[in-house]
């Protein structure tokens, strides 16, 4: 029963927020979905689903003093909860913090990965986990079974029942009851992720990870909620030198079986003696996602799910970061 008319009020107000700052508003959006499933087959599956989706994103530009900074950021939920306010808040204040950048040198940085800046190279490290691609040797961790492969600290996991997840359900596309799959344990790889076709090859079953756009596709392997969960975090109170990145650019070119990676660092600061000190001029930051990894930490912040990752800031040790003047 949700009508047009709220939808309307709800992003006029998102963009209200922001004008009442000095931000100009470039793009915004809201959505709403609901939807319903049905699978039946001749080998005696029988499930239905019902499901919603709520989202919102704000994209500004500010300028002052000749400079102009650019800031982005959205919020999902699978209820009508959104804060609408605090996003219009948070991307302002983003853009207004950016404005009056400084070069910074060229050396490895203990870099954090804000939210958005971590699962875009993520998404480079799960493909590694699709069983399609284990079987294919595209995968670097294809030999790395019950090998460390990630640091202690971490655990990853593949949730499909978890509550509010956005891609939490009662099934895959196939009909396989959702379940919670560990990937890694303890930075120890205990699984990777298949649908029935994969499993059938290599003699297992399938880890719920079966999902199709429409009826009208077949089912390929993809992850529903991946969770990272990090023992013990630390604060960016205890970071001497570093850099934080709040999203990166060129994410998609990275070698997605080496790993290796370089990408522009957007919306990045200095951190000098435990406090974020300025806004940095672009930077370049190159690396490879499968060995940061392995000396990673958690950052303590909130946690949030961007996509399929549910995660917090994540710190990356001895990152390279290439300044520009």
């Amino acid at each position: 029963n949700f009508d047009l008319d709220e939808t309307i009020d709800f992003l006029n107000n998102i963009i209200t927020k922001a004008n009442e700052t000095k931000c100009e508003v470039t793009s915004a959006g809201f959505s709403a979905s609901r939807g319903e499933s049905i699978i039946l087959n001749s080998n005696g599956v029988s499930i239905a689903d019902k499901s919603t989706g709520f989202g919102a994103g704000l994209s500004v530009n500010i300028e002052e003093k000749g400079n102009v900074a650019t800031a982005y950021d959205s919020v999902s939920s699978r209820f009508y909860d959104l804060d609408g306010d605090k996003l219009a808040e948070d991307v302002c204040k983003l853009a207004m913090e950016s404005v009056d950048t400084k070069p910074v040198e060229t050396n490895d940085y203990d870099v954090v990965l804000d939210y958005y800046a971590a699962t875009g190279l993520l998404s480079t490290f799960l493909a590694a986990f699709n069983g399609e691609n284990v079987q294919r040797r595209r995968s670097i961790l294809h030999d790395k079974m019950n090998s460390e492969i990630v640091s202690s600290n971490l655990s990853i996991t593949n949730d499909a029942t978890l509550e509010k997840g956005m891609y939490s359900a009662k099934c895959d596309g196939e009909g396989t009851v959702s379940k919670k799959t560990n990937l890694v344990e303890n930075g120890v790889l205990k699984s990777f992720m298949y649908d029935i076709y994969t499993a059938n090859k290599e003699n297992t079953t399938s880890t719920g990870n079966g999902y199709r756009n429409s009826y009208l596709s077949t089912p390929s392997v993809s992850p529903s909620n991946i969770i990272l969960d990090f023992d013990e975090k630390i604060g960016i109170d205890e970071i001497a030198q570093g850099v934080l990145t709040t999203s990166v650019l060129g994410a998609h070119t990275a070698n997605p079986i080496s790993g290796d990676f370089s990408v522009e660092a957007s919306n990045a600061f200095k951190i000098e003696n435990g406090e974020i000190s300025y806004p940095i001029n672009k930077a370049m930051i190159s690396g490879n996602i499968f060995e940061i990894l392995k000396k990673s930490e958690g950052v303590k912040s909130e946690i949030k799910q961007y996509g399929p990752f549910i995660l917090p800031k994540i710190l990356v040790h001895n990152l390279r970061v290439v300044g520009q003047h």
